[in-house]
């Protein structure tokens, strides 16, 4: 879309520029095909009088189609409409005037002749233009309308995107201050490297992120950073690892951490003392993987109640908006008493992790363990690179 003078100029659809070479080229090319079949100089001569004509048809289309017929004013449409009739009439009677002063073999003198036959043809074919013209009109309107209708989804769609992750951002930050309030209630010598790694979190939170996309390996330092304040106020089994090439890969902010966080609550809001979290983040030719696997005294009542708060139910609510056909999202809550009494859910839970951490030591660790784990896959035809963005 170009803008004059701050107003949107829309540029004509293809369609539109189709069915107006249509409306130049049928007038002539049947006349050509059935009455000068063998008289090829004509073509030329009867193209170009049609294509004078044709800003006639688009003042018609554009004018008065819209400004009468659209606003219902019927009764002046149809004046127009008849007067449009007639002044096309004049013109061609004076175009054929000038060409009746050319030596014309007599086929061709009596096709621009003033005669009744000569009337009923043109008018004929005006009504036809005319019609063509009014469809073009409607065809138009109807692009307009979807166009317009796509535009507003767009934009709804983008309005929502900013709400949730709006949602996000406090949410998060929520999460961390009370993680640096539990240290200072602690009096832990390790507040201050809290704060500091929190700082790092708000510039990338007030300055980086502000854009659709973000460098994948800023968001990995992002999520890197909330870990190592965890792992300050925890004292567990942290894993947190990164494979394949990174760089100049482009990603939504916030996809992650979500997930992530919902991992330590789990994790760390139990009765276990060796609690532990192995969180990875694979990226492939065509998409990129994020596996949270954790252990949780939690049963899976309760679990099943955790996974619907804020950040998870925000999170989701996002993937569907930007890749609604290309993830699949798998959250298995597992029992460790639950298994043991039931060697069917054992089978069919390792055969869903399997396909999803085919590592075994893994998958040992999250069957004999109450466990919560987490499987994001976003697939791509090609991840988007920072050059292209």
């Amino acid at each position: 879309m170009e803008f004059d003078n701050d107003k949107p100029v829309k540029r004509a659809y293809k369609i539109e520029i189709l069915y107006w070479v249509l409306l130049a080229l049928i007038n002539p090319l049947v006349n050509s095909l059935t009455i000068f079949f063998h008289n090829g100089h004509i073509w030329w001569v009867l193209l170009l009088i049609n294509l004078f004509i044709l800003p006639a048809y688009l003042f018609y289309s554009n004018f008065i189609v819209p400004k009468f017929l659209f606003q219902k004013k019927y009764v002046r449409f149809f004046i127009l409409s008849v007067s449009f009739v007639a002044a096309v009439q004049l013109l061609l009677f004076a175009i054929y005037s000038l060409i009746l002063n050319f030596d014309l073999l007599p086929g061709e003198r009596y096709y621009f002749s003033h005669i009744d036959s000569t009337i009923i043809r043109e008018s004929l074919w005006c009504l036809i233009n005319m019609s063509i013209a009014t469809g073009i009109y409607f065809i138009k309107t109807a692009l307009d309308e979807r166009e317009a209708l796509m535009a507003l989804e767009k934009d709804n769609s983008n309005f929502r995107l900013k709400y949730l992750r709006a949602q996000l951002n406090p949410h998060f930050l929520f999460n961390t201050l009370n993680s640096i309030y539990s240290l200072s209630m602690q009096k832990s010598d390790k507040a201050p490297e809290m704060v500091v790694k929190l700082a790092d979190l708000m510039r990338y939170l007030i300055y980086e992120c502000n854009e659709d996309k973000v460098p994948l390996i800023k968001e990995i330092e992002f999520i890197r950073n909330y870990i190592e304040i965890e792992k300050i106020r925890y004292n567990a089994d942290v894993r947190f690892s990164v494979e394949g090439e990174t760089h100049e890969i482009m990603i939504e902010p916030f996809l992650f951490i979500s997930f992530i966080e919902n991992g330590f609550k789990h994790a760390f809001d139990s009765a276990y003392t060796n609690a532990f979290i192995y969180i990875t983040i694979k990226v492939k030719t065509e998409q990129i993987e994020l596996s949270v696997v954790n252990n949780t005294s939690i049963d899976l009542e309760t679990q099943a109640k955790k996974i619907q708060g804020t950040g998870i139910r925000n999170s989701k609510s996002i993937l569907d908006l930007l890749y609604p056909t290309t993830h699949a999202l798998n959250i298995i809550q597992t029992e460790k008493e639950h298994n043991r009494a039931n060697e069917l859910r054992i089978k069919n839970a390792r055969k869903r992790l399997e396909s999803l951490y085919p590592d075994s030591h893994t998958l040992d660790v999250i069957l004999s363990n109450n466990a919560f784990t987490v499987s994001l896959i976003l697939k791509t035809a090609s991840l988007d690179k920072m050059h292209n963005s």
